[in-house]
């Protein structure tokens, strides 16, 4: 660990030479490939003559190749056997997207990011007890894809899963079996019986599914907080969604102190992890096998948006991530977006996705909007939420439009008039574009807000067939689609 921190160190101190050997090695492991022979890689001497030469890519652009590899062909997109597939859908889309793992992925950036994030941890907190007992890990499942083939289709936990060294599995709970069990509220019952009797000292999870399992976990054994089952536990670490609504529900739930830490892992890639317990913050992992470039949300959605590489970025921007990866994603847009909190050394914070955000008037509200001014509102009113989603109301008959807010809350704030007032004074502090659409209720009026019984939202992703950790609620829409099946599950 103290070697590898001192690694970690080295990228920070020289972010762009090693982003620029990183280019150089894909560009030179994929030059054979069908793609790589497509776009003449083996000329490609400079990250000028890759941008202008290489196209921008979303999973549309890839899929026929994936499909093809999905039957057994190789050596498109990457130069090494691929026969994993994750499974991904990133928000509850009907579509799923099923994403190349390679060998040198797994190796070189989800099994590094789990084991930095160990070294980081370490290093921050030296008397850490976390090795005297066992790893909680929700995982997902997977499956055989294609027998003839030999490709598996899972989610990026279930693969990880199943590919770690054996004395891993001496150190987590419940073993794969229990682990990667497909049926999900089953899972969840079967992982809370187990667990409950082991020492568990460290949790990682999305925390959404971590709270139901956590809640699962004190109705079977009748105690009142987590700390009365796991005495020892000391770390949370979390990832997949924002963990703001969340915090002081797990504080409450666990009923001690621990310590959390936040990283930035996706069935694409292991981007980055929460160095500093003290910032919310997460450091930008470079050296895993991904060159990254950035394309400013401005410019995002345009006929011709123009990425930059990393030196270009600057602090306070939202941007979109593009990644070019060691499991042939080639100019990759992952659609989730980020902001530099630094760059010295570069970390980042997660703002969103490309497509989750209220744009309907103009007000451009997006998902970190969304996140810290419901905070606020939660704070100044006692509240406490479970999940959320929002949408716009369109003009209608003179009419001005208005936000409609579904809210699920842990605990419901006394007066709802007052919720929605300090959400909207928190969002117009946030968001001068929502600040000027608000003014005098020319163009919007007061959000709406409607309170869903507890479990809604949980029914609706099970009538989908949408439980599991992969699996999201849209925070924001810029249609009303998602707002609508949802109360439609309360008829």
């Amino acid at each position: 660990m103290k070697k590898r921190m001192h690694q970690i160190e080295l990228f920070m101190k020289y972010p762009h030479d090693v982003q620029e050997e990183w280019l150089r090695k894909l560009i030179l492991s994929a030059r054979n490939t069908e793609w790589g022979k497509k776009y003449d890689y083996a000329s490609i001497q400079s990250y000028n003559s890759f941008a202008s030469r290489v196209p921008l890519n979303e999973y549309p652009d890839l899929e026929p190749y994936v499909e093809r590899m999905r039957k057994g062909e190789q050596n498109l997109l990457w130069s090494s056997e691929i026969t994993w597939m994750a499974k991904s859908s990133g928000t509850t889309s009907h579509k799923s997207k099923f994403i190349p793992v390679s060998e040198e992925s797994l190796e070189e950036c989800h099994f590094k990011g789990g084991k930095d994030l160990l070294s980081i941890y370490c290093n921050n907190n030296p008397d850490t007890q976390i090795f005297n007992g066992k790893l909680l890990g929700m995982g997902g499942s997977h499956f055989p894809d294609n027998p003839e083939a030999g490709t598996m289709v899972g989610d990026v936990s279930a693969i990880i899963m199943e590919n770690l060294p054996s004395w891993v599995e001496l150190m987590r709970t419940p073993d794969l079996s229990i682990a990667m069990m497909s049926e999900w509220e089953e899972k969840i019952d079967q992982i809370a019986r187990i667990t409950s009797k082991e020492n568990v000292t460290n949790i990682t999870g999305v925390p959404s599914w971590t709270l139901v399992l956590l809640k699962h976990i004190l109705e079977i054994t009748g105690k009142k907080s987590i700390v009365e089952v796991w005495p020892n536990l000391e770390l949370f670490i979390h990832g997949g969604v924002s963990f703001v609504p969340y915090r002081t529900q797990f504080a409450n739930i666990i009923g001690k102190p621990i310590n959390y830490l936040e990283t930035y892992n996706a069935s694409e890639g292991f981007f980055g992890i929460q160095d500093r317990s003290e910032a919310d913050d997460m450091l930008l992992m470079l050296d895993y096998g991904i060159f990254y470039e950035f394309i400013p949300l401005s410019d995002e959605g345009k006929g011709n948006p123009e990425p930059i590489p990393l030196h270009q970025v600057e602090t306070g921007k939202n941007y979109a991530m593009v990644i070019t990866t060691n499991s042939g994603l080639w100019r990759y847009q992952i659609g989730d977006t980020i902001t530099f909190t630094d760059t010295d050394p570069y970390r980042i914070k997660i703002t969103g996705r490309t497509r989750t955000f209220i744009n309907a008037f103009g007000e451009e509200v997006i998902e970190d909007n969304a996140l810290k001014a419901l905070d606020q509102a939660c704070e100044k009113t006692g509240a406490l939420i479970n999940e959320f989603t929002a949408a716009p109301v369109y003009f209608d008959q003179g009419k001005n439009g208005a936000h409609e807010w579904l809210i699920e809350f842990e605990k419901e704030p006394e007066d709802l008039n007052v919720f929605g007032e300090a959400l909207d004074e928190a969002l117009q502090s946030l968001n001068s574009d929502y600040e000027a659409k608000r003014y005098r209720n020319m163009v919007l009026n007061n959000p709406v807000i409607r309170v869903l019984p507890k479990g809604t939202f949980y029914q609706w992703l099970k009538n989908r067939d949408r439980l599991g950790g992969q699996y999201k609620i849209p925070r924001l829409s810029n249609n009303r689609n998602h707002l609508e099946e949802i109360l439609q599950t309360l008829t």
